[in-house]
């Protein structure tokens, strides 16, 4: 094992043999480097204003992330690239091309939140090249102007392409020498960080993880930290030990395996997006609304289900489309002794998964969606972007060639303390024609199948209104075409006259 954490800052080649492995790269940056560029706002991976960019290998490539520096435990840096706002001005003294744009468009006031828009912008720089608007947005949506100066940065967004062209920004002309840095850092040494008493572990292979896991069952498995981070900056517990999974390359895989695609447990929110997508386009606004884009980055779906979340967005939509979990472990000797169930029944209770001592989420199997099979998935929420659900419905039906239902799957996340299929509204739907009154009769009996809390984003009678609106907006969607639905729709609908 390796006991030293070792990463790059800029340029500048990193060491650390010992610190809290908790420790979040927001707070080493601020308190051990003086590095004060990167803002605390929340300490919860909501406002963005300590969005930094992470520079990783992926497959050998390198590859730019903007991430929430806030909840980013600093062990988890391993053979990377951490990127801060102090990196973009030029040895002159000049300013960086997304910083001269911020300037050219007035887009910074109180200026708190503008070195994570800084950064949000320069990931996507980094990353495509002359951004639609609608793209930009997206990208900004995970940081938060508390001056509501959100159109002059956009604009910076669309002019930072202007002042110079993406292929001389310096970031893109170092990447060769840069991704040879990190090669070299790479190994299959497990990474055992420790400090203040407590153990961080970071293994490079399958093997090692089960061999961890068997050793240490009552450990915090950490994917992207998105949630346990909080677990920290909020709840201040103390995480001894940690097992984090970011280095195994084994579980990032996305794959078409014919009738399903697999999910590696790593595989992170926007490459799960790009994938789910080509199921079906409400996928791919699900996962646009998934967070902000610095969550998306760093969340993966395997750590979206393990964490157990009954207000999560993924499973309800995993669950509808009858996903199958892949859980493995260490057997007797050093073999990986692997288990699959149905994604619905690894959820047990709140907080509770069927997860036995020593086991981790391995893959994520999802069925394609048969060429007759009608699909639908939507969340509720109080904001429109990077908000939590409070509630999210996903459904699957499947007419006879008379027209009469005979599959269907109704899930709901938001109703329950977890994920959970409404099955007497699915019995009030089967056998009967696709229509008004069949939905009514299983909005009718929804109460049959939860019973909601009330609590700070929602009342329990909303919930139950809300869950039976989205199924009848299901039928709309699915009978009456013409009929437009979603805010995007009306607003496309507006922009083209």
């Amino acid at each position: 094992m390796r006991k030293t954490l070792r990463f790059l800052l800029g340029d500048e080649p990193v060491e650390i043999d010992g610190c809290d492995p908790t420790l979040t790269v927001l707070d080493w940056l601020r308190l051990e480097r003086r590095m004060t560029g990167s803002k605390e706002g929340c300490a919860e991976g909501d406002c963005g204003a300590c969005t930094v960019v992470i520079g990783r290998l992926d497959h050998g490539r390198l590859r730019y992330e903007a991430i929430n520096a806030c909840i980013r435990f600093l062990p988890t840096l391993d053979g990377c690239q951490l990127l801060t706002v102090e990196h973009l001005k030029a040895e002159d003294g000049s300013l960086h091309p997304v910083q001269q744009a911020m300037v050219e468009c007035h887009g910074s006031q109180c200026g708190f939140c503008t070195p994570g828009f800084v950064m949000s912008l320069l990931a996507l720089r980094l990353n495509e090249a002359e951004p639609s608007i609608g793209r930009i947005e997206d990208a900004l949506a995970g940081n938060l102007c508390r001056c509501t100066g959100y159109e002059p940065i956009i604009a910076a967004g669309r002019r930072m392409d202007a002042i110079a062209p993406r292929e001389a920004d310096p970031l893109r002309m170092g990447r060769e020498a840069t991704t040879a840095t990190l090669a070299a850092l790479q190994d299959n040494e497990t990474l055992a960080f420790e400090g203040e008493g407590r153990r961080f572990y970071a293994p490079a292979t399958l093997s090692a993880l089960a061999e961890l896991a068997a050793a240490h069952p009552q450990a915090t498995l950490v994917a992207g930290a998105t949630d346990v981070g909080l677990w920290v900056t909020k709840a201040m517990r103390r995480l001894d030990p940690v097992i984090h999974l970011g280095r195994i390359e084994a579980l990032r895989g996305i794959s078409d395996e014919g009738e399903h695609l697999r999910f590696g447990a790593m595989a992170t929110l926007v490459d799960v997006r790009s994938a789910l997508a080509i199921l079906s386009p409400q996928l791919d606004e699900l996962m646009r609304r998934f967070g902000g884009e610095q969550v998306r980055n760093a969340g993966t779906i395997g750590g979206n289900i393990a964490n157990g979340s009954p207000i999560g967005d993924l499973p309800p939509a995993l669950i509808a489309l009858d996903a199958t979990l892949l859980l493995a472990r260490r057997a007797a000797g050093s073999e990986i002794e692997r288990r699959a169930i149905p994604l619905e029944s690894f959820f047990l209770d709140y907080r509770k998964q069927d997860r036995r001592p020593g086991e981790f989420v391995e893959a994520v199997l999802v069925p394609k969606l048969p060429a007759d099979a009608l699909f639908h998935v939507s969340k509720v929420s109080k904001r429109f972007d990077e908000d939590i659900s409070a509630v999210c419905g996903a459904f699957r039906l499947r007419c006879d060639a008379s027209g009469l239902v005979d599959e269907v799957r109704l899930a709901y996340g938001g109703m329950a303390g977890i994920p959970k299929r409404a099955k007497a509204a699915e019995a009030a739907l089967i056998g009967r024609p696709w229509d008004e009154q069949a939905v009514a009769a299983a909005i009718a009996a929804l109460p049959q199948d939860f019973t909601p809390l009330d609590d700070m984003r929602a009342s329990a009678r909303y919930r139950l209104t809300v869950a039976g609106n989205l199924l009848r907006r299901f039928l709309i969607e699915t009978t009456e075409r013409q009929t437009q639905t979603r805010v995007a729709g009306l607003l496309a609908e507006a922009a083209h006259g």
